[in-house]
């Protein structure tokens, strides 16, 4: 099985290793995680990572950094392998039941969320079919979350967008030559959000960062973006994708066309939140949705089931909750 590297500008053996690329990954573990990780915690920002199992099991100070952190870390499946491609459907099905035994042996809980990257047609059935997750990111389509309803007996499953545009890939496609560049990028992109927000058409904003692309002018440059962020205050929410996910469960719970939703007790006009990652290291994102004025106004406002002691959503009941949810029209 070859592994498929997009931050590669040249070609990789045929069969063999490719030591300029183990490198390059060997720097986000060495220092961009780190530099990442300090600027994370200094601005005490909650940080969702997308961390593949294997890599999980090899970086065991990188997994006491995040828990200690308290951060949301989803899957990001077990091998950094391009799924799309000559991956059978038990193998695949194999690694998502290893990734989830890796973050329970090593982070005491199991993931909420998968992105695997490069799925194929069986991914999200096979994630759904597992039962545990409450959402994936295996999709580029809309700036908000949504449902589906195409598997598992039509019981609703959310999806949370990923983005590959605001996203430091591009630096290695061409996108972007300077690092302010990439920060200019992002502030337009939020101003405009939290503009179309206030105007009743909430977003949620994704930025992809990946710990090898963690350069220091980069980082120098992502930081002035997460201070003009800060700087709306109340206007954006920083949160982790685990949260939207508790948002959307509670607040936008499909229920069939006709049922309004009661109004979100959210008063902000984007919230953003997150950190991402793609390939053997870990790398952050940052996601916003804005204020109450949803565009799925016409879905249920079933409320998922929370914990009786803790008060905490019970993540088991509000999965359960959705395969109860009768069927209808969802927008």
């Amino acid at each position: 099985m070859k592994a498929h590297f997009l931050s590669c500008m040249s070609m990789y053996p045929e069969n063999g290793r490719n030591i300029n690329m183990e490198s390059m990954f060997d720097y986000g573990s060495r220092c961009g995680f780190w530099r990442l990780h300090r600027l994370f915690t200094s601005k005490k920002l909650p940080v969702t990572v997308f961390a593949v199992g294997m890599a999980l099991e090899r970086n065991i100070e990188a997994v006491g950094a995040m828990k200690e952190a308290e951060w949301e870390v989803s899957s990001h499946g077990y091998r950094w392998w391009d799924y799309s491609k000559d991956v059978d459907e038990e193998t695949e099905k194999e690694h998502i039941a290893k990734s989830i035994q890796i973050h329970q042996n090593l982070l005491g809980k199991r993931p909420f969320g998968f992105y695997q990257g490069k799925p194929n047609e069986n991914t999200r059935r096979l994630v759904i079919e597992e039962g545990g997750f409450l959402y994936d990111s295996d999709s580029y389509a809309d700036d908000l979350p949504y449902w589906t309803m195409e598997y598992a007996e039509g019981r609703p499953h959310l999806i949370i967008p990923y983005t590959l545009t605001e996203n430091d890939m591009r630096f290695t496609t061409g996108g972007w030559s300077a690092d302010e560049d990439f920060a200019n990028h992002l502030k337009e992109t939020l101003r405009f959000l939290v503009e179309e927000g206030r105007a009743g058409q909430p977003k949620m904003m994704t930025v992809g960062l990946h710990c090898r692309l963690s350069r220091p002018g980069r980082i120098a440059a992502l930081e002035k973006f997460v201070d003009f962020a800060k700087s709306y205050g109340r206007d954006v929410w920083v949160c982790t994708r685990e949260q939207i996910a508790n948002h959307w469960y509670e607040n936008h719970l499909p229920r069939g066309v006709g049922n309004p939703i009661k109004p979100s007790s959210y008063t902000t006009s984007s919230i953003m939140g997150g950190f991402a990652g793609v390939g053997n290291t870990y790398s952050p994102s940052a996601s916003s949705f804005s204020n109450s004025a949803s565009k799925f106004s016409y879905l249920g406002n079933l409320t998922a089931p929370r914990d009786s002691g803790t008060g905490e959503l019970d993540k088991t009941g509000a999965i359960k909750a959705a395969a109860q949810v009768a069927d209808g029209d969802i927008i």
